[in-house]
C-alpha cells in the first residue's frame, strides 16, 4: 500500500495477541503493546522494542499519532474496549466476537459509521484461502442451488470454563455459513450438554434455516475421539468439502448426477489449487487496505452483527 503506514497498537498479548503483533508489526507500524499483566509485556516487549509496552488503556487512546486499535483481549472485554477505542477516533480490529449481544454490536456498527472509522471483527477464515475459493464456487453458481452447509469442528481437547462450544468453536463456522449464503437465519436453534464444567457445554449441535430454504448445521465439540475442521457445501449440480487438516487437498469438489430411479451417481473429483498465504497475514493486510479506503468497511462492520445476532439466537435456543 502506497504512503505512510498506519501505526498499530495490539491490546491483549496473552495468547492470539502475539500473533498479530506479529503480522502488524511487519505490515505496519506497531507502536504500542498493551496489556494488564506484567509477565506478557515482559515476553512480548523484547520482540518488539519499538513498541511502548502499558498497562493502560488510555495511553493508546491519548496518542494522536495512534490510527488503529487491535484487540485480543478476553471476549466478555470485547465490546467495551472496542468501544471505547472507536470513541477515541481509532480504527478498530477485535477478535470474535465483538459483542456478546446483538445490541451491543449494532451500537458499535454505528459508532464506526459516525466516527468514519474501520471496525473489523476477527473473523479468520474469511479470509482463509480455501473459504474465499468456497466462496467463489458459490456466488459462481459452480455448484448449483445451493442447498445445505453443515460444519465439523471437534476434537479431544481443552474444555474451557468461561466459554462454551458454542461461542469458542462454533463461531467459526457461523461465521462462514453466513459469509457463504449470505443471509440471516429465520431459525437458529441448538441442543447442547456439560460433562464436566457444569453449564458450559462441551458438546452443541446447530441448526439454522434460511428464509430461502436453504439449511445448515453444526456439530461442536471438546469431547471427540477425532480432530475434524470440516465444512461441506451441497449444492443441487455439486458438492464441494473445505478440510482445515488436509494439508494439501483444502478443497474438494464432487460431481453428482441423477441416475436410474432417481439415484444420485457420484462424478469427477476436482482439487482446485489453493494459495498457502497464512490466512493471519491476510487478514490484517484487509484490515490495513480497509484502512486506506479499499473494500466496503461498512459491510465489513454489518457481516460482524450478523454473526452476532445468529449467536444471539442459538443461545437463546441452548438457555432454553
Amino acid at each position: 500500500m502506497p504512503g505512510t503506514p498506519p501505526t498499530v497498537g495490539v491490546v491483549g498479548l496473552n495468547y492470539w495477541g502475539p500473533n498479530l503483533a506479529r503480522n502488524f508489526d511487519e505490515l505496519a507500524e506497531l507502536t504500542w503493546l498493551c496489556d494488564l499483566e506484567d509477565v506478557h509485556l515482559s515476553e512480548l516487549a523484547p520482540r518488539h522494542p519499538e513498541a511502548r509496552p502499558t498497562k493502560e488503556l488510555d495511553d493508546l487512546l491519548a496518542d494522536d499519532a495512534l490510527d488503529a486499535v487491535v484487540i485480543a483481549t478476553p471476549v466478555p472485554t470485547h465490546y467495551a474496549l472496542a468501544k471505547r477505542a472507536l470513541e477515541a477516533g481509532k480504527h478498530v480490529f477485535v477478535e470474535k466476537p465483538p459483542a456478546m449481544r446483538a445490541g451491543e454490536m449494532d451500537e458499535l456498527v454505528e459508532l464506526a459509521a459516525a466516527q468514519d472509522r474501520v471496525l473489523m471483527p476477527g473473523h479468520l477464515l474469511l479470509y482463509h484461502p480455501a473459504v474465499v475459493k468456497l466462496k467463489e464456487l458459490v456466488d459462481a453458481r459452480e455448484l448449483g442451488d445451493v442447498l445445505c452447509v453443515y460444519g465439523q469442528r471437534v476434537n479431544l481437547g481443552i474444555v474451557r470454563s468461561n466459554e462454551n462450544a458454542l461461542w469458542s468453536l462454533g463461531v467459526h463456522d457461523l461465521s462462514v455459513i453466513l459469509h457463504l449464503l449470505d443471509e440471516d437465519p429465520e431459525l437458529a436453534t441448538a441442543q447442547g450438554s456439560w460433562s464436566i464444567n457444569e453449564g458450559v457445554e462441551d458438546v452443541v449441535f446447530c441448526f439454522l434455516r434460511f428464509p430461502s430454504g436453504k439449511i445448515a448445521h453444526m456439530h461442536l465439540s471438546w469431547l471427540d475421539p477425532h480432530k475434524m475442521r470440516k465444512l461441506t457445501v451441497v449444492g443441487r449440480e455439486k458438492m464441494a468439502v473445505f478440510d482445515d487438516m488436509e494439508p494439501e487437498r483444502k478443497v474438494t469438489v464432487y460431481e453428482k448426477s441423477a441416475g436410474a430411479g432417481g439415484v444420485l451417481n457420484s462424478g469427477d473429483i476436482h482439487v482446485p489449487k489453493i494459495s498457502s498465504a497464512e490466512p493471519l497475514r491476510l487478514e490484517c493486510t484487509y484490515f490495513l487496505e480497509l484502512i486506506a479506503g479499499e473494500h466496503d468497511r461498512a459491510k465489513v462492520a454489518r457481516d460482524g452483527a450478523r454473526v452476532v445476532r445468529a449467536l444471539e439466537m442459538l443461545t437463546a435456543s441452548l438457555d432454553g
